[in-house]
């Protein structure tokens, strides 16, 4: 979790692209890593269409792993706080 509103500041990124190799490499990996993480935190949301890209993507980089969501049926959890309340 995260320490909550106003609490923390964006330090920002930087990376130095000079036209290397390295910096190509460097900069495919962090590209990959950076949206297929926003992509995944959609999907614990119970985004569907995140939640099928992540799968595609998990399907065509096999050593992409991510913890997909459990799914509850909305009407067993509001029963359950129904009875809670």
């Amino acid at each position: 979790g995260g320490v909550g509103w106003g609490e923390v500041m964006n330090g920002g990124f930087g990376m130095v692209l000079d036209g290397s190799l390295e910096a190509e490499r460097r900069l495919e990996n962090m590209l990959f890593w950076d949206v297929n993480n926003g992509i995944a935190r959609r999907s614990w949301a119970r985004n569907d269409g995140a939640m099928f890209t992540i799968e595609r993507e998990m399907d065509r980089f096999p050593d992409l792993k991510v913890t997909m969501p459990s799914l509850a049926d909305d009407k067993i959890v509001d029963k359950a706080i129904e009875n809670i309340l």
